[in-house]
């Protein structure tokens, strides 16, 4: 944030002296001057940035499947990412969800069988240890859905391990308890390709002939009870009695219902392709995108299935490690490195930041009307979608990110894209008064006790952290609290405060993000920073501070029985704090102090502080991200704002994030 300075150019004296008991000015100058350089030089020719987005070694392991599925194996490629599947695993033998994290088994079985598949001997060190953890927790039958649907594929299981989702479900009407609008985009997008997988049951060329029965407690055709319901869950147990009446009744289905049902979901699959950017952007939907057109006899030239591979191909680092990206984030990267570039002092007429805007507004997604229609239709078209192309799949957090850095550096002369995109955001708010993130009112939530969803993640329900980027929009745009978006939203994010003070977060680790959205958002739209559920959120991040100054929360803390865990702090984290905080007026508090001195200490390699710990949330307790820039413009950011406030007559944050 840029303020104005006093008149004579100084700083206020009483502000210099509180900040000289806490922090040298010019290591401070020098710090967000070096950091904003190396960001500046991140920067793509076009304008954009982009950073590595790492997710575990499932991503890499489905990718080694993948090859092998097709048998389309480069002996080079697939050395170095079991390389990198190797640096991975703990020394307890299994592979976590992320750094630092627990065994899960079924990362460990899809690493376990990529690393197979690549040629490593079963009794070599790794694999005896990673096999001897997965039989120490009942054996790859006890794997999730997903994976056993890998196995599956491979016929290292039988059909009947998988929960039964017939394609016809494609030809259901929309007031059915099931639809696939009534499932979130990217469930939606992974599944349709799947169930045209799971009706043809294709088995993998799998050249090299690689199995792992030894993973298995009992042989796998043996296994009496492959689909589960979660412990204590009543409407679990009927879908689990409904999935055996459907594994019975499936092969009875007339044939012609079914080739309609199939054709159904290619004629949802083609259109949605999205070129070289795949479909949904995110690799599982693209690699069941490729196997199920493969499946179906495409050749393996025809341009849907040719395209459909070759987006695969570009989530593939090449670098000193080698491996597969979930997705690519250069839409998210880029608007949030503007903000941090901007917080810092870069002039908003700098060709840097212009040459960002404009590649920027030049992705606004102006010409698809996309599956959001199904709840909204007639709602003109607009946003943005967290990847460089992703048109039927625009996302509100995104959007709201990019309307407010394009209001922040140049109001009028993107004032139509603005006002368009501010609309489309208006127009997606659910009933509740939140926001999810690409659909309104996504929240069946019964459909999460279906076998299949043991991820508990099917569905895209309004949430807080999404919600606060969107108000914050609004009251940086001038929207009044008067205006009915802006009040339901404050209602919606206050009723959903946790007793303690927090707020969930649902994108990033873990309630510090979500409080650092939320006091950002309530702060921009004129809540009294002072009202006592203010405070009290204040006192639950001061609470929360490590003795070195930083914050730090585990992913682990989606779980109730670890809620408070923190293994150390991280750049990524203490940022959010601070501005979560400074958005609170504690900007002179100490414990602001503390945590611009652990940003200051910390070590920084170019752009980016050093940080080992995952901050960001894909699917809370089964996927997570490593978002490679988050350590590089969020400290940045943070110094920055501080420096700002500091240095003004207001001590007031004038934006919404």
């Amino acid at each position: 944030m840029i303020l104005k300075m006093p008149d004579d150019g100084r700083y206020h004296h009483e502000s210099i002296e509180k900040a000289s008991k806490a922090t040298d000015w010019l290591h401070l100058d020098n710090e967000i001057s070096s950091a904003m350089q190396a960001l500046s030089a991140r920067q793509r020719e076009d304008g954009h940035w982009v950073f590595e987005l790492e997710a575990d070694a499932t991503i890499p392991s489905e990718y080694i499947f993948l090859c092998h599925y097709l048998d389309e194996i480069d002996p080079e490629e697939e050395r170095r990412i079991g390389e990198y599947i190797r640096s991975t695993q703990s020394e307890d033998g299994g592979w976590p969800l992320f750094h630092g994290g627990d065994m899960d088994i079924s990362a460990t079985v899809k690493a376990y069988y990529a690393l197979k598949l690549i040629g490593d001997d079963p009794d070599a060190p790794h694999m005896r240890r990673a096999r001897e953890a997965v039989l120490a927790r009942g054996g790859a039958a006890r794997a999730n859905v997903f994976t056993r649907i890998s196995l599956a594929l491979f016929g290292q299981v039988p059909w009947r391990a998988v929960p039964t989702m017939p394609i016809e479900l494609m030809l259901l009407p929309r007031w059915f308890p099931f639809h696939i609008y009534k499932v979130s985009y990217w469930s939606r997008t992974v599944i349709v390709p799947l169930l045209i997988l799971m009706a043809l049951r294709p088995q993998a060329r799998n050249p090299r002939g690689v199995g792992i029965p030894e993973l298995f407690v009992r042989p796998p055709e043996e296994e009496p009870d492959y689909i589960q319901s979660p412990p204590g869950a009543s409407l679990g147990n009927l879908f689990v009695q409904l999935d055996r009446v459907l594994k019975l009744i499936e092969p009875r289905f007339p044939k012609g219902r079914r080739q309609r049902a199939i054709q159904a979901a290619l004629d949802f699959m083609l259109p949605r392709l999205n070129g070289e950017d795949g479909l949904g952007a995110i690799y599982p939907a693209m690699a069941n995108a490729v196997m199920a057109l493969d499946a179906l006899g495409y050749d393996r030239d025809a341009p849907p299935l040719a395209t459909a591979r070759q987006a695969i191909r570009k989530l593939l680092v090449f670098d000193e490690r080698v491996y597969c990206q979930p997705c690519l984030s250069p839409v998210w990267d880029t608007a949030l490195s503007l903000h941090a570039m901007m917080e810092s002092g870069v002039d908003p007429q700098a060709g840097t930041i212009q040459s960002a805007l404009r590649w920027l507004a030049d992705r606004e997604i102006r010409d698809v009307v996309g599956d959001w229609a199904e709840q909204r239709p007639g709602l003109e078209p607009s946003g943005w979608a967290f990847e460089y192309r992703n048109d039927f799949y625009p996302d509100v957090d995104d959007t709201a990110v990019v309307v407010m850095a394009l209001h922040r550096a140049d109001p009028e002369g993107y004032r139509e894209v603005i006002e368009r995109a501010s609309q489309w955001i208006i127009g997606m708010q659910s009933k509740n008064g939140g926001w999810g993130s690409f659909d309104a009112d996504n929240t069946h939530h019964y459909l999460n006790n279906i076998p299949f969803a043991d991820h508990g993640a099917l569905l895209d329900p309004p949430t807080v952290d999404v919600s606060a980027r969107c108000l914050g929009m609004l009251a940086q745009l001038g929207y009044g609290r008067d205006h009915p978006s802006v009040s339901r939203a404050i209602e919606f994010i206050r009723k959903e405060q946790e007793p303690d003070g927090s707020w969930y977060g649902r994108w990033g680790v873990n309630y510090v993000y979500g409080t650092w959205s939320a006091l950002c958002a309530l702060n921009a739209v004129g809540e009294d920073m002072q009202a006592p559920y203010i405070r009290k959120a204040v006192a639950w991040l001061e609470s929360r501070q490590r003795p070195d100054g930083g914050w730090g929360e585990d992913c682990d803390t989606y779980r109730d029985d670890r809620r408070d865990l923190a293994k150390a702090s991280t750049p990524s984290q203490t940022a959010w704090a601070l501005l979560g905080l400074m958005a609170a007026g504690e900007v002179d508090s100490d414990a602001v102090k503390r945590g611009i001195e652990f940003l200051l200490a910390s070590p920084r390699d170019g752009a980016r502080w050093r940080e080992d710990f995952w901050t960001g949330t894909g699917f809370a307790r089964v996927f997570y991200l490593k978002y490679h820039g988050y350590p590089a413009y969020f400290p940045l950011w943070a110094l920055a704002r501080y420096q700002n406030l500091m240095r003004s007559n207001e001590r007031r944050v004038g934006y919404g994030i």
